[in-house]
């Protein structure tokens, strides 16, 4: 019973595993990034992302820029810093490509 109970617990962290993912979106203004210079910021938020603190201004990080691509995600140090807090703080990293 106890074999039967930790194969499952083992198969089912393995397809926890294989199955997480962390978010991301892009968004491409005016003809998109021409070359391949980048600004990162990170995006602050509280309460699992639902109230924003600090966001960054994609527009400012192009520093004047008409086409560039900004790529929004959390990526996995974002998910750690998010899992270690329990999900009051959970940040998001944003760059900004030229």
């Amino acid at each position: 019973m106890i074999k039967n109970s930790m194969k499952m617990t083992a198969i089912l962290f393995a397809s926890s595993m294989l199955l997480s993912s962390c978010y991301s979106y892009t968004s491409v203004v005016g003809e998109g990034a021409k070359g391949n210079s980048q600004t990162t910021k990170w995006n602050h938020y509280v309460v699992y992302g639902l109230a924003p603190v600090g966001v960054s201004d994609s527009k400012q990080m192009a520093n004047g820029a008409e086409n560039y691509t900004v790529h929004t995600r959390q990526s996995f140090v974002n998910g750690l810093v998010s899992g270690l807090t329990f999900g009051l703080y959970t940040p998001t990293t944003t760059t900004v490509t030229k």
